[in-house]
């Protein structure tokens, strides 16, 4: 039998800055994207019955979720949801392999990424837990505010690095 491919980490703990502003590879884990007639309550109820309660549900737009979370799991924790959801007219596709989570925190992080996006980031209109699709540059990308200070992109595996380059510049003129 051939070798097939091995999956290779792609920025593999990547990190730069400091406390007033970091930059850093975030673990590859989990995303599934999940598309369907659910709402977060609902979809948290089948991720805790999977054993997922852990995980970030992140709105992608209407009817679709991502859903995030440091740790790789199983075939068949997949499988075990997928079957989950689908009782409940809802749809998974495993983007864990597609998709890269890239952090920037810190109290200069907003104004950061606010080079990057159109998105306002003031916390009274993008809260904590809140989440949007946009283009940082070129680039589709979402943005998820994690903490008061902590901010979380998704992109594309392909734009990767591409992003990290950008925002590595942000980070570099910052300091």
């Amino acid at each position: 039998m051939p070798d097939l491919p091995q999956h290779r980490p792609l920025l593999a703990g990547a990190s730069l800055g400091g406390p007033a502003l970091r930059l850093q590879a975030l673990p590859e884990g989990h995303l599934l994207q999940v598309m369907g007639p659910l709402d977060g309550p609902g979809l948290g109820g089948h991720l805790a019955q999977a054993g997922l309660a852990g995980s970030s549900i992140r709105p992608a737009g209407y009817r679709q979720w991502f859903v995030a979370g440091d740790n790789a799991l199983a075939p068949a924790a997949v499988a075990a949801l997928a079957a989950s959801l689908k009782q409940a007219g809802a749809a998974l596709s495993d983007q864990s392999h597609g998709r890269i989570r890239i952090g920037l925190s810190g109290p200069g992080a907003a104004a950061a990424l606010a080079t990057q996006t159109a998105v306002d980031l003031d916390p009274a209109v993008f809260p904590e837990g809140r989440s949007a699709m946009t283009m940082i540059g070129h680039i589709s990308a979402q943005i998820s505010r994690t903490g008061p200070d902590r901010y979380e992109v998704t992109v594309l595996r392909s734009f990767a690095e591409s992003l990290w380059h950008d925002l590595e510049l942000v980070v570099e003129s910052a300091g």
